[in-house]
């Protein structure tokens, strides 16, 4: 698995836990679907990615995205 591949999985799975949560405990919980949201669109122009750095550091090569 490449890292891009890794941050986009990561966040799929974001976003599906919090959708989840708000289902099941509190529609606050959406505000992390926000967030993952906010920080794709923000890494797309900016190429900075938190979590691209820790997938970065856990080994993973890296893929087109983020080098």
């Amino acid at each position: 698995m490449t890292l891009d591949r890794a941050v986009l999985a990561f966040a799929g799975c974001v976003v599906l836990a919090s959708v989840g949560l708000s289902l099941l405990f509190s529609p606050w919980w959406l505000a992390l679907t926000a967030f993952a949201g906010f920080n794709l669109i923000q890494s797309a122009f900016t190429g900075f990615c938190p979590a691209a750095i820790v997938f970065r550091k856990l080994g993973l090569a890296p893929g087109v995205a983020f080098k």
